[in-house]
């Protein structure tokens, strides 16, 4: 609970009537065209079990929603022997496309080669790493498989569009060694499904601007050619004090995200991917898939269709979300330190999240 201008706001929670009924262990009588997705490398197996186990024991064994796993090279037999026996749940493990993950050809290389040395030697975490950009890109949307050229981009492949995520409409995002520190007695995905919410999150923080110079720049050029795609209610006065002229580095923090993936399917998000990634920065700088989901997200969407879940208790070294109404904390079983709880922590966006929604 956040105290703003001598008033207090409360977050909206999930209504009692999504909550399971206490003395049932399995609760299958609706479940919601979703699933987990997974990016790791088999060297994370001990990272992914631990994420797995913990979602298992919080949430999923009375819902059953499947696993998608995904990962560049082959997962190993041990790895998905070892992942298999957490959960009776469908698990599946998909390969990503070389042309899929790795840097493109047409990005001029001793261009990027000195973008990362000066990050380096800026100390700029994962300032250096090709992989990381790889990553970045891949969960943003690779489509660039070509070189770009004035009149369109060649080919598509989004982690939302990978031939083993095609039939599901929801993703939850969970990544290697996170933990989930309550327990969550509804079902999320059916809350969003219900709610016309879009998108949702748990921390919101700033991110580095020297990874993404350029970023904003970009995105204002892009709502300049197509004002179509920006909703009129829109998030922007979460991003910006100014109209949009600058933007103030908040987003919400990717590694956990639960998403309608037509969203990211759409002829708005996948228009603007294709126009950032044809300007390289993914590459020439650092630019990250939380900056770049945020801001489509905030604004192609209506406000309402962006929704904070208070009530997941969630970790992701070194920040953790930890419910803060008293009543959610001991229902929900929580492990979490609620003085703690990176919320309003001074690198947390927060409290510009709820002014913004109290319209202050």
């Amino acid at each position: 609970m956040a105290i703003i201008g001598g008033n207090k706001y409360e977050a909206p929670l999930v209504p009692a009537t999504y909550y399971f009924p206490s003395n049932e262990t399995l609760h299958v009588d609706r479940r919601a065209n979703a699933a987990f997705v997974i990016l790791a490398r088999n060297s994370d197996l001990n990272g992914v079990l631990r994420s797995v186990r913990d979602i298992e024991d919080r949430f999923n064994r009375g819902r059953g929603y499947p696993y998608v796993f995904l990962n560049e090279v082959p997962f190993e037999d041990e790895f998905k022997k070892r992942i298999s026996v957490l959960s009776a749940s469908k698990m599946e493990f998909g390969l990503i496309p070389h042309d899929h993950w790795f840097q493109p050809d047409w990005i001029d290389e001793p261009k990027a080669t000195a973008s990362r040395k000066k990050m380096q030697e800026e100390n700029i975490i994962y300032g250096g790493s090709v992989p990381y950009r790889n990553m970045c890109r891949f969960n943003s949307g690779v489509c660039n498989l070509q070189a770009p050229t004035k009149t369109s981009l060649t080919s598509s492949q989004f982690f939302f569009k990978h031939e083993l995520l095609q039939k599901y409409r929801w993703y939850w995002r969970i990544e290697p060694e996170v933990h989930f520190h309550c327990d969550l007695n509804f079902d999320p995905f059916l809350f969003m499904e219900d709610h016309n919410k879009t998108y949702g999150w748990t921390i919101t923080m700033y991110e580095f601007e020297k990874t993404i110079p350029t970023l904003w720049g970009h995105t204002k050029d892009f709502m300049n050619l197509h004002p179509e795609y920006v909703a009129q209610n829109n998030a922007l006065g979460f991003m910006s004090s100014d109209g949009g002229s600058s933007y103030n580095l908040c987003h919400f923090w990717s590694n956990f995200e639960i998403a309608d993936m037509n969203f990211w399917r759409g002829e708005a998000y996948t228009a603007y991917f294709e126009y950032l990634d044809s300007k390289g920065g993914f590459y020439y700088e650092r630019w990250g898939d939380a900056p770049v989901h945020s801001i489509a997200a905030a604004l192609f969407l209506d406000r309402s269709q962006l929704h904070f879940f208070d009530e997941i208790g969630y970790e992701h070294n070194p920040y953790t979300h930890c419910p803060q109404k008293e009543e959610t904390w001991r229902r929900e079983h929580c492990s979490c330190d609620q003085s703690k709880s990176f919320d309003y922590d001074g690198y947390s966006c927060m409290r510009k999240w709820d002014n913004f929604m109290s319209g202050r």
